[in-house]
Parts: structure tokens; C-alpha cells; sequence
């Protein structure tokens, strides 16, 4: 088998010296996906790397690009800290998708792959860390993943469902509400036009009234299989804190390792600053939760 492609597209970055390269990565059905990686010199080897997700997906290159350019802040603290990283695009979620969908079953017909279903979002994140781990300049045993909102859950349902190349991964406000097979409050509602639940507004703040909602043998049958060290990020006033919550005690209580931190912080995502007209718009909240971010990779992902 050849080598993989690696460098599709190498723009400049504005206001840094260290470039972005684009790449493509063949999901486990044929199609692409691309990622926006980033290195801290171009010399440097065996580099550990975090992979960068945020919500739900589609946007391909142009949502990258825009990344890179408004998101970039965390990126820059990851490469001076010494590590490598991308943001990645991956498809667009599918309601249940997980949650009814099964295990992923493939089969030959053809001499080519057959599957049950096609693959998820999370799995195109598996095909990018696969093709990210065959990079000259990675090493493939220092992999993280860091994911805010939809992101966060995707990280659960990786670590649950595959052994991953993944060594450690930080969940920011993840929206597990899949995952946990919560059963919504009367604040969801079914969008009458495409009979899909619209959950935005859902008030999840109270640990126990999520836990009261979920399907806890079913929850913790998905933790069951889960190795990975996980960080879980919440944020104090966010309406899904409790979902935020319950998913780190589920994890702690069934002796995984996990960790909990929470923030006060306006911005959904606050681990990922956005740059303005006026610069970067971040403040002392943030830098000390990226400390923290930090400080965990480095534990988990030390050479």
C-alpha cells in the first residue's frame, strides 16, 4: 500500500510564522474529510498531536479556514506548548444515528467492503487520527482529542466503541444527551416540518434531574468498555450542566479514570477564544482553563 498523502494545501497564517497545511483523510466508506494541521517547526518528529472538534458537522474546507483564522488562539498555545494539531471536519450528525444505528458491520461483496450502515461523524474522526498517526513527523502513541458540545460526546462514543489510537481526551460541555439516552423535558419539542426533535432550549441544569431522565444501565453499559482518561469540562451557568455533570459520575463512579473542572464563563466553548476586530478576545478565565487543558495533555501525553 503507498505511503498516504499528506499536505493537500499549505497557506500562510496570519500574525504566525508556523503555516496550515490541509489534508484529506479516506473515511472507512471511500469519501474525504479534511483537517487543518498545524506543527509547531517543520523539523521537528515523534510530536504528540491533538485533534481539535467543535459541534456538529459539515462546512468542509471554508469552516476550516475560518477556524484556523477566528479559532486559532488554541492552536498557537498547543504549538508553543509543543505539540502538534488539527482541527477536523467530519459529516453532519445524524439524529440517533448512534443511538439506533448499532455497531458498525463491515462485510465483502464484490471483492469491496459492505456495511450495515454508513459510518458516523465520530467514525470520521477514527479516520483521521488513523491517518494522522501515519504522518512522519506524529508519533502514534501520543494522540489526543479534545471536543466541545457535540464534540465532547463524540469523544464518549469513540472511547465506547473502538479501541482508538487515542491516549487521553478532554470533553468540554459535552452534549451526551444521545449517549446517556436522556429523555428530553417538555423544552424539546418535534419540528413539525421534518419530525426531527428540535432539543436547543433543553434545561438541563440539575445533576439529579438528568439522572432521573437518563437510561443508567444503558449509560453505564456504554462506559463499561471505556480506558481512556477523560477530562470533563463543564461550564457553571450553562443550561446542560447537569447533563455535564452526570457524565463525569458515571464515569468516576464506575472507576475510570476521569476528571471534573468547571468554569464560569459566558462563551459556549470558552476553551476555544475567538478572535474579533479587536484580536484575540480573551480573558483570565480562558487562559487558566487552557492551563488546565494543557497540563492534563501533558500528563497523559508525555514523551
Amino acid at each position: 500500500m503507498p505511503a498516504p498523502t499528506f499536505a493537500a494545501i499549505t497557506e500562510p497564517v496570519p500574525g504566525s510564522s508556523r503555516p496550515v497545511h490541509y489534508c484529506l483523510a479516506e473515511t472507512w466508506d471511500g469519501l474525504y474529510v479534511p483537517y487543518a494541521l498545524r506543527l509547531p517547526s517543520p523539523e521537528a518528529t515523534e510530536l504528540p498531536f491533538v485533534f481539535l472538534a467543535y459541534g456538529n458537522g459539515g462546512g468542509g474546507l471554508q469552516w476550516l479556514r475560518d477556524r484556523v483564522e477566528t479559532y486559532g488562539y488554541i492552536m498557537e498555545r498547543l504549538l508553543d506548548a509543543g505539540y502538534a494539531c488539527a482541527w477536523g471536519r467530519y459529516r453532519t450528525e445524524v439524529e440517533l444515528g448512534y443511538h439506533n444505528g448499532g455497531p458498525l458491520v463491515v462485510d465483502r461483496r464484490q471483492g469491496m467492503d459492505l456495511m450495515n450502515r454508513s459510518p458516523l461523524e465520530f467514525e470520521d474522526e477514527l479516520a483521521i487520527l488513523e491517518h494522522v498517526a501515519k504522518h512522519p513527523q506524529i508519533d502514534p502513541n501520543r494522540l489526543g482529542h479534545v471536543g466541545v458540545s457535540h464534540a465532547g460526546e463524540m469523544l464518549f462514543k469513540i472511547a465506547s466503541s473502538y479501541e482508538s489510537p487515542l491516549k487521553a481526551g478532554i470533553a468540554c460541555e459535552p452534549a451526551n444527551h444521545e449517549f446517556l439516552d436522556l429523555t428530553p423535558d417538555d423544552t424539546a419539542f418535534t419540528n413539525p416540518d421534518t419530525q426531527l426533535r428540535n432539543i436547543e432550549e433543553m434545561q438541563m441544569r440539575d445533576p439529579a434531574f438528568v439522572r432521573a431522565r437518563i437510561n443508567e444501565p444503558l449509560a453505564l453499559d456504554r462506559i463499561k468498555p471505556i480506558s481512556l482518561p477523560i477530562l470533563v469540562m463543564g461550564r457553571d451557568d450553562d443550561h446542560l450542566q447537569g447533563i455535564f455533570r452526570v457524565s463525569y459520575d458515571l464515569l468516576a463512579e464506575s472507576g475510570k479514570d476521569a476528571e471534573w473542572v468547571s468554569w464560569d464563563h459566558p462563551l459556549h466553548g470558552y476553551i476555544f477564544p475567538v478572535r474579533g476586530a479587536a484580536g484575540v478576545e480573551v480573558n483570565d478565565v480562558q487562559d487558566r482553563a487552557i492551563d488546565g487543558v494543557i497540563a492534563f495533555l501533558d500528563r497523559h501525553l508525555a514523551g
